[in-house]
């Protein structure tokens, strides 16, 4: 049973793997980027998935065992809260949505409140900069923020 687990976790992979290069495959661009264009990087990491995956499936580790309930609820909970990041994150906008999940994920860890505010408050602006003056990346305010404009 030890081995089973790594085995599944890298088939879910693979099978994520392949979703994620076939919906990067599918982008429609209007416009031409030279020398390569956006659907590259997705792809590539598409790519690097699945072969990491493949090391799972063939030679799985010797401590490869679900892990307890304790920490399954866990996962599950950070699981969770990712998804619900990616669905307020326009709505919300960046600062908003990060702001409450690096705060929801501190304190499952179980940080103190302030330290758990604290890691909020650093990793959505720290994150915010590297994305708009590291990166060049616009991000979304919000709908909440639209009246401001």
């Amino acid at each position: 049973m030890k081995l089973a687990a790594d085995r599944i976790l890298g088939l879910a992979l693979i099978g994520l793997a392949a979703f994620a290069a076939v919906q990067a495959a599918n982008l429609q661009i209007p416009f031409s980027y030279e020398p390569v264009g956006p659907k590259v990087f997705p792809i590539g990491l598409s790519m690097m998935l699945a072969a990491l995956s493949l090391v799972l499936v063939f030679r799985p580790g010797e401590n490869g065992h679900w892990p307890d309930k304790a920490l399954m609820l866990k996962l599950l909970a950070v699981l969770g809260a990712l998804v619900v990041y990616a669905l307020l994150f326009t709505q919300l906008g960046f600062f908003g949505s990060t702001f409450l999940v690096v705060l929801a994920l501190a304190r499952l860890f179980e940080a103190t409140w302030l330290k758990a505010l604290l890691a909020a408050v650093l990793m959505t602006l720290g994150s915010y900069f590297l994305f708009t003056q590291g990166l060049g990346i616009s991000l979304p305010r919000g709908y909440w923020l639209s009246d401001l404009a």
